[in-house]
């Protein structure tokens, strides 16, 4: 997701809400989930560092979520709510991460 400029250099709930809006229904969109791995010296290795997942919400491009653990996969296109929403912009671009996710009703 891509911004005018840079506001801040942390991740916060604020730079989240601008963005992801609460009334709106967002649906969890990857069959799969991503896993990130640290790299060292331009080389792959095993530590995990990471879990990404796309969502959509009307009026906005897909956009990536990033989870420290691993969360539990929703079914395609499932609404989903988040804990504890976090974004923050860098170099005109927006990152989200969230401690975890839940299927609603």
């Amino acid at each position: 997701m891509k911004t005018g400029f840079q506001k801040n250099n942390q991740y916060n709930s604020e730079t989240a809400r601008k963005f992801v809006v609460n009334s709106l229904p967002v649906q969890c969109t990857p069959s799969f989930i991503e896993t990130q791995y640290k790299y060292v010296d331009k080389q792959r290795t095993d530590e995990i560092t990471g879990y990404k997942l796309w969502f959509v919400q009307e009026g906005l491009n897909p956009f990536v979520v990033k989870f420290d653990k691993k969360p539990e996969l929703p079914p395609f296109l499932s609404i989903v709510e988040f804990e504890n929403l976090q974004g923050i912009e860098v170099r005109s671009n927006i990152y989200f991460k969230a401690d975890s996710l839940k299927g609603v009703k």
